[in-house]
């Protein structure tokens, strides 16, 4: 028997309109002292006010954190855990976008674990299970609600770090697509482009064999046919809905399914693990300061292009979830269609389609290239393999905008 997969996910994912309300009832079976990340956007909004009465009215003390930063800078969440020390949370509630999951996750490890957050830089580093973490995405893009990851900068490095550890993944996730209703248009597009690339590394990552003791050694672990499961139907419903999300905000259905696509890429690619996109995207968003979203995505048609000669079957299947037709093509003529698809829908959007747009310096593409290289645990995930050429000439064709480049 060959079928190998391996999945990990929150106990409970609460999604649907009005979810918010079940916060508390859900927060009351983790116990009575809440610890609650948010940003200061967030904190002044009605819907999160409602949130902290309907704890309070569960008899739940709260210490509200809103001062959650973007990319969440490394001292920030020891100030938070701080703060914390004298209240004595039970459990950590994360609501807002990425960056206050992230800051949730840490400051439940924090808390447990005590040390500092360099302790546990990588895979595995974190020694057993943290306060509860209730996940409560505010935006439909980085999945964080679901996943085993937490990306913080740290000012002692270039780039951004990941703490990855099965421990980190939350008790529960509420998706309300009501809470993304507000985000506007660029950030919907940019979060959303983010989790259709989630979904696209995901279904077209390695396949990293069936040592049984390989789940238990690496946090992510290629794709399987559970993963596969989540990648398709992620690449579905932000195929069909993500540019109407950006381009009608009220369209409920939109919202929905855009939210519903980036939790089931983040189901995805929490095992699965990314690639090269995101590989790519470390070294130039440390360089260019631009969003995470939006640098994996500039990226995507690249890499696919690079990788269609070893995953055009599943830029295939890709192709005919985004809802292409595969009638009298071959294999290899979906693949391009898919690519074509995939930078057409991401040009709608508004996303940049160039290393050299996004504000990339010329004479920093060697390093790129070779940072890019350095990520191991991003780039054995690729269906093909790179050496330091092959990396070079992706870089320069997305730098240029040459995707024929690409077939190397």
């Amino acid at each position: 028997m060959s079928l190998f997969a391996a999945i990990r996910l929150p106990r409970e994912i609460l999604f649907g309109k009005g979810q918010r309300h079940v916060i508390a009832t859900v927060a009351a079976r983790h116990g009575q002292r809440a610890l609650v990340c948010t940003d200061e956007r967030f904190a002044a909004t009605v819907a999160f006010a409602e949130i902290i009465a309907a704890l309070k009215s569960a008899s739940i003390a709260v210490l509200v954190h809103d001062r959650v930063q973007p990319d969440v800078p490394r001292d920030t969440v020891a100030v938070c855990v701080e703060e914390a020390r004298d209240f004595a949370p039970d459990m950590v509630i994360g609501i807002g976008g990425g960056s206050c999951l992230d800051m949730a996750k840490c400051a439940a490890l924090l808390i447990s674990h005590g040390g500092l957050l360099q302790d546990y830089y990588s895979e595995f580093k974190v020694p057993g299970p943290t306060l509860p973490l209730i996940a409560v995405p505010t935006t439909a893009g980085t999945g964080s609600e679901v996943t085993p990851v937490a990306v913080i900068s740290d000012p002692d490095r270039t780039m951004k770090v990941g703490i990855s550890s099965p421990h980190l993944i939350a008790a529960a996730a509420i998706c309300d697509p009501e809470l993304t209703m507000t985000c506007p248009p660029g950030l919907t597009a940019i979060a959303g482009a983010d989790a259709l690339t989630h979904a696209v590394e995901a279904f077209t990552a390695a396949r990293r064999g069936t040592d049984p003791s390989l789940p238990q050694q690496h946090v992510f672990i290629g794709k399987s046919a559970l993963t596969d499961h989540f990648a398709l139907l992620a690449i579905k419903l932000l195929g069909r809905s993500l540019e109407k999300a950006c381009r009608a905000p009220a369209d409920e259905d939109a919202r929905a399914d855009v939210m519903m696509g980036a939790l089931a890429a983040g189901c995805a690619f929490g095992t699965a693990g990314t690639a090269a996109a995101h590989a790519v995207q470390y070294p130039v968003g440390a360089l260019t300061h631009t969003a995470h979203g939006l640098g994996v995505a500039t990226m995507l048609p690249y890499v696919m292009k690079y990788n269609r000669a070893a995953a055009a079957a599943e830029m295939t299947e890709i192709g005919l979830a985004l809802g292409l037709d595969g009638k009298d093509r071959s294999t290899a003529e979906m693949a391009d269609a898919t690519i074509d698809e995939i930078g057409r829908l991401f040009a709608a959007i508004g996303i940049t389609p160039t290393l050299a747009r996004l504000g990339l310096p010329a004479d920093k593409l060697d390093w790129t290239a070779e940072q890019a290289l350095g990520i191991d645990r991003l780039i054995k995930n690729n269906p093909r393999p790179f050496d330091p050429a092959a990396m070079r000439g992706l870089i320069q064709a997305a730098y240029d905008g040459d995707l024929a480049a690409c077939v190397m």
